[in-house]
């Protein structure tokens, strides 16, 4: 039973608003959160003033809207709400007004994924200008207009790269970095991971890759050597993103291929990653020189292990998963600050000096991101069944879905 329940959970994978207000009205903010794990892909948002505690019963829920099957994340531009659910036999790219729940435009992706460890989609809307870039669970990849839901361009990469399609699907979410689209494909004849060209979709570059992962790709820079960092289902990988060319791999090979969790940057010249299945976490440093850059491990141990719900660097400390286990721990030193149980797979975000978890099982819990103890400062169930997905902030609002619902919560005094 260990091991069914360790295949389930590596399959999952980033100013209030009252109810009512239209998209138009709610996309004046700055905040948006407009990918995987926000605008930079780290699971951090620069939002102020939010609620340091709730009232009983938790903060203003806005609306409520249904959803579906899948764990694919929320992403939010211009106060539309753009993601991806399994309904009857559907696979949907849906987009929702922000401020009301109220469903604008939906496109059939393909037909819903089915698998005995969970249903539905894994990937989250990438949302570019005009464009929302959206991959499902069996290899299909579109762009489509972000106002009307048009389709712009459209892939199969498992009929065009013969993309290897992972047991749980497809989960990895597409990135916009400059004028290329990158995604983990995983396919054969070189098509590891691709640079699409984001307005057409016409292949750019190409690079080979042994195994497709469940993760996400980012985009760092070391020493003014900019790099996309790649963990595919054996490696992290490093590329140039002006060509394809390879930098580096670090091999990482660990039960069933299953790396899930999103690579942390630690600036200025390091990265961590980590895997569930009882393996642990890893601090890489990047080494720029002689027109290319090389890796050296700085310490490899099990104090995280991250079956898919990625950690967050705060400061100097890192904040994760260790299997069931939140912790805190200094990056540098390994030295563990605290540990919490009681969330099962939970996701988070940070924002304001503050962890915003949503527990497996649906309950919203505040904490104080600080390494000095564990603070929490309120919690509130807000949801039932599994809620895997990880939580989106933007401007001032808060979004949780699971298998049924998509909750808009209102997180600053405004809302209350």
């Amino acid at each position: 039973m260990q091991k069914i329940h360790t295949f389930l959970i590596a399959a999952v994978f980033s100013a209030g608003l009252a109810a009512g207000v239209t998209a138009e009205d709610s996309g004046k903010g700055k905040m948006d959160w407009p990918q995987w794990r926000g605008p930079n892909r780290d699971g951090i948002s620069s939002e102020k003033g939010l609620l340091k505690t709730w009232p009983e019963g938790g903060p203003k829920i806005l609306w409520r809207a249904a959803s579906g099957d899948g764990y694919s994340a929320m992403s939010v531009v211009e106060g539309r709400l753009y993601t991806i659910y399994g309904r009857n036999a559907d696979e949907l790219v849906v987009c929702l007004d922000a401020g009301s729940g109220d469903e604008l435009w939906r496109y059939r992706l393909d037909s819903k994924f089915t698998n005995q460890y969970g249903h539905g989609p894994r990937s989250t809307p990438t949302v570019d200008g005009n464009i929302v870039y959206a991959l499902g669970a069996q290899g299909k990849l579109v762009a489509l207009n972000a106002v009307k839901g048009a389709r712009v361009w459209t892939h199969d990469l498992r009929k065009e790269y013969g993309a290897k399609i992972p047991v749980w699907g497809v989960s990895t979410s597409p990135m916009v970095y400059r004028d290329l689209l990158l995604v983990d494909v995983g396919g054969r004849n070189g098509h590891g991971f691709v640079a699409f060209n984001k307005k057409d979709g016409k292949v750019v570059w190409k690079a080979a890759t042994a195994l497709p992962g469940y993760s996400a790709p980012i985009a760092v820079e070391v020493n003014g050597v900019a790099q996309i960092l790649n963990f595919t289902g054996n490696s992290l990988i490093s590329v140039d993103p002006k060509t394809g060319r390879q930098f580096w791999r670090f091999l990482w090979e660990t039960s069933y291929d299953i790396n899930a969790a999103t690579p942390v940057f630690v600036a200025p010249d390091k990265v961590m990653i980590s895997s569930g299945s009882g393996h642990g976490a890893a601090l890489l440093k990047m080494i720029p020189g002689a027109g290319t850059v090389r890796v050296e491990e700085v310490w490899q141990s099990r104090i995280m292990r991250n079956k898919f719900s990625s950690s967050v660097l705060f400061g100097e400390h890192i904040y994760g998963f260790d299997e069931g286990t939140l912790k805190c721990f200094e990056v540098l030193s390994q030295e563990q600050k605290w540990s919490k149980r009681g969330f099962g797979q939970g996701a988070f975000l940070i924002a304001d000096g503050q962890l915003i978890l949503l527990s497996e099982r649906g309950k919203l819990v505040l904490i104080e991101a600080t390494p000095d103890e564990y603070r929490q400062r309120a919690e509130a169930q807000l949801l039932r069944g599994r809620c895997w997905t990880v939580p989106t902030l933007s401007n001032g609002v808060l979004y949780i879905r699971n298998q049924k619902n998509i909750l808009a919560i209102g997180m600053t005094n405004q809302a209350l």
